[in-house]
């Protein structure tokens, strides 16, 4: 799977190895060590992440920003140097134009409740069938109280985004494009280059949720223009309840605050108060600040393992496990877009998929089942939900293999 152009080539490791580095793929469940195929959720952490967060707990803990002694400094230059690492990954121009949040959906409600204040009646904002709840409903409140109107991009049979359809519903009333990079549900990576020239040829901006697309390669916001960009730190194998969000210079400077507090502030007085600069605008209170450490890590650490071997294994086990789950009878693949990232999402028979999920967690395996956040996408196919497997570079055939076993298991319990 290739996001951008960018990639890097590393030797393929030895996979034990790799999978020695991430203690949680040794827990046992049910008396069987687990088959984590639920990345797409939350991936899991390795020693480097856990590691260095716990060395900022145990020998750097102090506030940022805020202390002239040599703690708060320390800690200032780690949770800094973690912004300045994170622009680097997403290819920013400026680690200013990088916002610390607790997440993507953070992320997409700042800007919902900053730059969304300048629409109006009339006005409207583009989305799709295939968003998640996250970018959904924070433009329907923005909706509800500008009296903007939300459409909808339709999405095919077979889960690609209507292109013609979009180009069509875009105009002079369009204020901003809001889609995601990478389906969590389908797995189906969105052609955004075009998107975001088509969106730019009419002077539209346009924010991705690309919670989904930094796990699986490489992303450099500046190769694809884009003007706002969200991702969770905890998909990409760091910490959970931090994220970012990058945004063009020109927009974070002209946008207000969100949040009133500490550190956003410049001077407070009853009679009123002058804001600091970006990033700091967007940051009121004391930060996640192991967090952002610990994503920083996690951007050293997959960058360590390399996007060619990220990409090539995870390949490897997207084809692999669609031929073995393709060959199970009842089982209905949904979502079979030509690029997509490592998740597959079916249903199996007419087993109800927590059903199936069940079965198989009492094997061992863990998987995802229901509407995955995405509601609207399953009123779309015209059914509850779905059974969803995501992998990451450091799963294997041999787990899919378990996969495929446990689904002809629950088929033959829940036929």
């Amino acid at each position: 799977m290739n996001l951008t152009a960018a990639s890097s080539m590393t030797s393929q490791p030895d996979i034990g190895t790799l999978r020695s580095q991430f203690p949680a793929l040794q827990t046992e469940v049910h008396g069987k060590e687990v088959a984590y195929l639920d990345n797409a959720a939350t991936a899991q952490k390795p020693l480097a992440v856990l590691e260095r967060m716990e060395q900022y707990y145990r020998r750097e803990n102090a506030n940022v920003h805020r202390g002239v002694h040599t703690m708060s400094q320390v800690a200032t230059d780690a949770y800094e140097g973690a912004r300045s690492r994170m622009a680097s990954f997403l290819g920013a121009s400026d680690p200013r134009e990088i916002i610390f949040t607790r997440g993507t959906t953070e992320a997409i409600n700042l800007v919902a409740n900053t730059f969304g204040l300048g629409f109006s009646s009339g006005d409207e904002i583009l989305i799709s069938e295939m968003e998640h709840h996250s970018n959904i409903v924070p433009w329907q409140l923005l909706s509800e109280r500008t009296g903007a109107r939300l459409r909808v991009v339709p999405v095919t049979d077979e889960g690609e985004l209507d292109l013609e359809e979009f180009r069509m519903m875009l105009s002079k009333r369009t204020k901003l494009v809001a889609l995601v990079h990478v389906s969590n549900s389908l797995g189906t990576i969105n052609p955004v280059r075009r998107i975001i020239a088509d969106a730019h040829s009419m002077g539209v901006p346009v924010l991705l949720d690309g919670a989904q697309a930094v796990p699986h390669a490489k992303v450099d916001v500046k190769e694809l223009d884009v003007d706002f960009y969200s991702l969770s730190s905890h998909k990409m194998f760091g910490p959970t309840g931090v994220g970012l969000l990058y945004g063009k210079t020109e927009h974070l400077e002209a946008m207000p605050p969100w949040q009133g507090g500490g550190d956003m502030i410049e001077q407070v007085d009853f009679a009123g108060t002058t804001f600091n600069e970006i990033p700091h605008k967007f940051e009121a209170g004391t930060p996640h600040i192991a967090g952002v450490i610990g994503m920083g890590a996690a951007a050293d650490y997959m960058e360590d393992i390399g996007w060619e071997v990220i990409a090539s294994r995870e390949q490897d086990l997207l084809t692999y496990g669609t031929e073995r789950l393709a060959a199970i009878d009842g089982l209905r693949i949904v979502g079979t877009a030509p690029q997509k990232a490592a998740v597959i999402s079916f249903l199996l028979g007419n087993a109800h998929p927590y059903d199936v999920g069940t079965v198989l967690d009492r094997l061992g395996i863990a998987v995802r089942t229901g509407h995955h956040c995405t509601q609207p996408l399953m009123k779309r196919y015209g059914i509850p939900g779905t059974v969803r497997a995501s992998f990451a570079f450091y799963n294997t055939r041999e787990e899919i293999d378990r996969l495929a076993a446990g689904l002809e298991r629950a088929a033959s319990m829940l036929s």
